[in-house]
């Protein structure tokens, strides 16, 4: 593997995105584990009002979201969400937790996707000998080569799996929508059922907190916006109409997968979706819907690689993470160091965690990041001299936001499993470990006020 030297100058970021492929990479990366893997987690908790849980955490993320298409427009950088941070406060550990917070995010989303194929994958007689675990960490390699290769092969990829991906949503829509009413919406289980609680608003947040795994995503398009060729126009174009395009979608699956099978059927399926298509759709061979996962969540993973390994590379361009981070292959032009390193921790991720625990943990991870995104977008909006981006949304969107998804973060935080915020926890300790080691290192951002 050709590296480049110190005396190479230092070879930048290809720009290859369109407006289309903005929003179908925006796209994409929502539609993904969340909705194909989580979606019967959700309902084993909340029951038939799963679809309330998704409308809850379709209103947080799409706060958060506008948010995002503002910040995304006014400063198109690859650093994304810790830029944006340092910019508003200028508080080194609060920038590096940010931005290893939201890293960490989409490893924990890379590795309960590789469960959720590993778990659909299992089922299918060929590999029914090979356990879960291998096929998931065989999926992680093959997903480290696709980001290595470049951004248009990633970006193609992902064309195609969103394609592949959407269709299987609107299938699940189209051939259960006679099923429509034939279920109560509104049964929830009890606490004698395995409920943890029995006031049904709680259980809705509390399923939010999980089905808001299936929202995120549009957080990954700012990472790429060195790659974007009109980040001002296509940023913010891509994220909006990305997530009106997967809230229709999503409502839709999520109404018509507990019309088709009882709830706590559902709950109890590895291959939620697959199971709904087997019993509206008798007639398809099992296998089609698995292989449609597969593509989905593969989608998903790889659009969380691509962010994950331009955010360290912007982090580490910075100075705010070790240089060799930073270091784009000459041929490839991809981060290769960060997306090697990258692949070592979801390994790791993978081996030590379930489908359940690390979407819980994705979803800690990106709120807390959201509560201080939001925040600093209120703080730049009133700063005198700041450029205004394309989009502006109301100043109440970013208070709502920050209010929304801290409400969320302590909701399931006092009253779920402690295993999702114990991995949230782990990792952002290690993010502190880091930040002392880099202490004193790290450079200030051109144009960033000093304090």
């Amino acid at each position: 593997m050709t590296d480049q030297t110190a005396a190479a100058p230092r070879q930048e970021l290809v720009r290859a995105i369109g407006p289309m492929q903005m929003t179908l990479y925006a796209a994409g990366s929502m539609m993904g584990a969340g909705i194909y893997g989580l979606i019967g987690k959700a309902a084993g908790q909340v029951g038939s009002m799963v679809w309330a849980s998704f409308l809850v955490a379709l209103v947080a993320a799409l706060l958060t979201g506008l948010s995002y298409a503002c910040l995304a427009s006014r400063y198109p950088r690859a650093g994304g969400a810790a830029y944006v941070t340092h910019r508003a406060f200028d508080r080194g550990l609060l920038t590096h937790l940010v931005g290893m917070a939201t890293a960490c995010s989409g490893l924990t989303s890379i590795a309960a996707g590789a469960w959720v194929i590993g778990e659909n994958l299992s089922g299918f007689a060929p590999l029914a000998a090979v356990p879960p675990v291998v096929i998931a960490l065989a999926y992680a390699l093959l997903m480290a080569g696709i980001v290595f290769r470049g951004i248009k092969e990633s970006i193609w990829a992902n064309l195609v799996c969103t394609f592949v991906e959407a269709g299987g949503l609107l299938l699940v829509i189209i051939v259960g929508a006679r099923f429509w009413g034939a279920q109560d919406l509104f049964d929830v289980p009890a606490p004698s059922q395995g409920a943890s609680t029995g006031l049904v608003p709680l259980l809705i947040v509390q399923g939010a907190a999980l089905t808001f795994f299936a929202f995120v995503g549009f957080e990954d398009s700012i990472n790429v916006g060195e790659e974007v060729k009109n980040p001002r126009r296509d940023l913010p174009l891509g994220i909006l109409l990305a997530m009106g395009i997967t809230a229709l979608l999503y409502i839709g699956v999520a109404v018509t997968a507990v019309s088709v099978v009882p709830w706590r059927e559902l709950g109890e399926a590895k291959a939620p979706l697959a199971h709904v298509m087997t019993t509206a759709a008798p007639w398809l061979p099992g296998w089609t819907f698995i292989i449609i996962t597969v593509f989905a969540v593969a989608n998903s993973a790889l659009v969380n690689y691509v962010t994950a390994s331009r955010l360290l590379y912007g982090m580490a361009r910075d100075g705010r993470l070790p240089a060799p981070l930073s270091r784009v292959h000459t041929a490839r032009r991809t981060p290769h160091v960060a997306i090697l390193v990258l692949l070592a921790i979801i390994a790791v991720l993978v081996v030590s965690g379930g489908v359940t625990q690390l979407g819980e943990a994705t979803t800690l991870l990106l709120l807390a990041v959201f509560t201080v995104v939001n925040i600093a977008l209120l703080v730049l909006r009133r700063r005198p001299g700041e450029k205004t981006g394309a989009f502006e949304p109301p100043a109440f969107v970013p208070v709502l936001g920050a209010v929304v998804c801290l409400g969320l973060i302590i909701v399931r935080v006092a009253t779920g499993p402690v295993a999702a915020p114990l991995t949230a926890g782990v990792l952002l300790l290690v993010a502190l470990g880091l930040y002392a080691l880099m202490r004193g290192k790290a450079i200030a951002e051109p144009g960033s006020p000093r304090r």
